[in-house]
């Protein structure tokens, strides 16, 4: 597994990534039609000052992303794998290689409650749960984890 900076040919691998029906009842977040997507892509990759993105690669083949951007006045960390590629570590270890390149801390990530591997990913990593909340007119709940210490 490594991580390298985002390329155009990423995109497309990304797009059908957040269409599975399954990733995104685990993250608890919509897919986007394609131009919404690529919308939001590039308005992700014109900030790279405060935007941080890394695709994450193993065996050649383009596994998912992470990145870290800031949000509300909070440095935030996110990640997004293929369902092919779950179960394999993979998410932890670029979660790993990216903590070691961003040096600010505290670090926050929001997590549905409902996605136990995703918080089992965050904890292996050295964040803690610092908070739990309902998202407005539904029956998700969220948990806010925080990486206090350089890992």
């Amino acid at each position: 597994m490594r991580l390298r900076a985002v390329e155009d040919g990423d995109l497309p691998v990304f797009f059908v990534h957040q269409l599975d029906p399954e990733a995104t009842r685990l993250a608890a977040f919509p897919s986007r039609d394609h131009d919404a997507f690529m919308a939001h892509w590039a308005k992700i990759r014109a900030t790279p000052l405060e935007t941080i993105t890394r695709t994450i690669l193993f065996q050649g083949r383009v596994a998912g992303h992470l990145g870290s951007w800031v949000q509300a006045g909070q440095r935030e960390v996110g990640y997004w794998l293929g369902r092919e590629f779950w179960g394999r570590g993979l998410a932890s270890a670029a979660l790993d290689q990216l903590l070691a390149e961003l040096k600010t801390r505290p670090l926050h990530a929001h997590v549905a409650l409902h996605n136990a591997a995703s918080i089992r990913v965050l904890q292996k990593c050295g964040f803690v749960i610092t908070g739990r909340e309902k998202f407005p007119d539904t029956e998700i709940e969220e948990l806010t984890l925080t990486l206090t210490a350089p890992s």
